[in-house]
């Protein structure tokens, strides 16, 4: 096999869980072939830089191996090579996102009379001044 649709491809290396969700992915313009938006239709061969972008992450591979078939997730991640720039920016955008997290205040329970009066009184205070 020298070549494979990109849809096809990042199936089965497991970046997305259906071949649809690949399709949507890059028709949506998530997926860039060395710095080219591609479509789904696009072969691709071994070599090849790809920038697959899922939620906040944003990950930058190379094309280490060719499959049309998906299989388990070891297998799955010899179809490609992680760059180490993307790794360390990856990690850099999680701590960032984990530091501004600390900033809110998460309750274990829901606020219950007494406390929603309180919050209920403060958003009042606020709106007056």
């Amino acid at each position: 096999m020298d070549k494979v649709r990109i849809d096809k491809w990042l199936w089965a290396a497991r970046f997305f869980k259906t071949r649809s969700l690949a399709k949507q992915a890059v028709d949506g313009g998530k997926v860039h072939c060395d710095g080219h938006r591609v479509k789904p239709s696009k072969d691709i061969t071994v070599g090849l830089t790809l920038r697959i972008r899922q939620g906040f992450d944003e990950k930058t591979v190379r094309v280490a191996a060719l499959s049309d078939q998906r299989r388990g997730a070891p297998e799955a991640a010899l179809l490609y090579e992680e760059t180490p720039e993307s790794i360390a920016e990856r990690a850099e955008q999680a701590a960032r996102r984990k530091a501004g997290m600390s900033a809110h205040l998460v309750s274990d329970h829901r606020p219950n009379k007494k406390e929603r009066r309180q919050i209920h009184k403060f958003q009042r205070q606020q709106g007056e001044e």
